[in-house]
């Protein structure tokens, strides 16, 4: 191919991913072990949110969703025993995005425990994702204590189980949930008060009918992040067969670990971009502020990936007002969005925006060029394990991720 046609071949490779992107389903079709559901998993492999880490390396948080991981798997008896554990390098630590998989906050996903199974039918790829612990003192923000892993015993044990039941009779569309919820107000990063409910609805009428169906209609009831663990593995779903196409210079995955955010792009396959994960800012709860916080971390951002959360700000008046904004700033967010991006999608659409399609495919040529970054939605946790979230807020990946893609990118294709 001539140096010349290499602008008109990249414009095709990224019209193709966008398309693939819209084209594709996310149907609920299962729940099972990590273990019996993720191609590749094993005993000694946890998995965890962001591009790859050693242990040693992880922000506390992480490394105590870990040791909370090994306590639950009976691999140790405590926080002490597991950290002995994880350091001895007997344990396989591997990105959740590398085994098809996400995970929100640290990502843990260890053998043992369940995982929803999204389908996309039609490229034929499956994605994982570990279930919604809620909020508070959880595994996912680095809480290790008795409830914490009495509660993901039951989840494993009842909740995992009974919505197998739930979805064995008829595969749910949590790609159709998710636009609807948009409609309604979810940004699907931070809100999701429509879209759980939306869910909730769905598994009802089944629930009613099983031994334990009762407590966990209850159990999601109360959880009105539900859907936020069930939402990230649809949009992966969708991400993954636009990844691998040549000459696309589309954004297939961004994550990040608390210490390094990482984005991956369809026409460098396999490759990580990374930089410094940065210190989210927005509103804290009562008592803490911005020097009590973590660094950025969680697979979560696979929904900015799509177009939704952070790119979709103009959805969700409400979650403005929680992360420290006001409508006219989240109307300007999605507006700047679209300059980075290739695209529109067909299902979420965005009722103020006379129901415009949400950004979708982020162009890593197109963020060198306008210096516009993708805005991310996350939560915020605190820098010490055991406390967990204390406030939302807003976060941006780092600009040199993408400058260095774009570097690649013009050496891998000769310009």
């Amino acid at each position: 191919m001539q140096l010349a046609d290499l602008p008109e071949e990249m414009e095709r490779a990224n019209k193709k991913a966008v398309e693939i992107m819209n084209s594709g389903k996310a149907l609920l079709v299962d729940f099972g072990s990590a273990r019996k559901a993720i191609p590749g998993m094993k005993d000694n492999i946890v998995l965890h949110a962001g591009p790859p880490i050693a242990y040693e390396q992880m922000i506390e948080p992480m490394k105590a969703a870990v040791q909370g991981g090994l306590i639950l798997e009976g691999a140790a008896d405590d926080e002490g025993a597991a950290d002995r554990l994880a350091r001895k390098g007997d344990i396989e630590f591997r990105p959740c995005h590398e085994m098809q998989s996400v995970g929100p906050m640290a990502g843990v996903i260890t053998p043992n425990m369940y995982v929803a199974v999204v389908h996309n039918p039609v490229f034929g790829n499956k994605t994982f994702c570990n279930l919604h612990e809620g909020r508070g003192k959880i595994l996912r923000f680095g809480a290790t204590g008795k409830d914490v892993i009495d509660r993901l015993r039951w989840m494993n044990e009842v909740l995992g189980p009974t919505l197998r039941e739930a979805v064995s009779k008829k595969p749910i569309d949590l790609k159709g949930i998710a636009a609807e919820g948009v409609q309604m107000g979810d940004e699907l990063h931070q809100r999701f008060k429509a879209s759980s409910l939306l869910f909730l609805a769905r598994v009802a009428e089944q629930l009613q009918e099983l031994e334990n169906g009762k407590e966990v209609f209850r159990f999601i009831a109360e959880r009105e992040q539900f859907f936020l663990n069930l939402s990230m593995p649809a949009m992966k779903a969708l991400a993954d067969p636009a990844d691998g196409i040549r000459h696309s210079t589309i954004v297939t995955r961004m994550t990040r670990n608390g210490v390094k955010f990482g984005i991956q792009v369809s026409g460098l396959k396999g490759m990580w971009f990374e930089g410094e994960a940065e210190i989210p800012k927005g509103l804290y709860f009562m008592g803490f502020n911005q020097n009590d916080a973590s660094r950025d971390f969680g697979d979560s951002a696979i929904m900015e990936t799509m177009g939704l959360g952070g790119m979709a700000s103009a959805a969700a008046p409400a979650v403005t007002r929680f992360v420290g904004g006001n409508s006219a700033g989240a109307a300007r967010i999605t507006e700047d969005c679209y300059r980075i991006t290739c695209g529109t999608s067909r299902d979420f659409v965005i009722p103020s925006l006379e129901f415009e399609g949400t950004p979708t495919g982020i162009d890593v040529v197109k963020v060198n060029e306008t210096g516009i970054l993708p805005s991310i939605n996350t939560g915020i946790a605190h820098k010490k394990a055991g406390i967990g979230q204390i406030g939302a807020g807003v976060s941006y990946p780092p600009m040199n991720a993408f400058q260095d893609a774009v570097r690649e990118f013009a050496r891998e294709y000769g310009l």
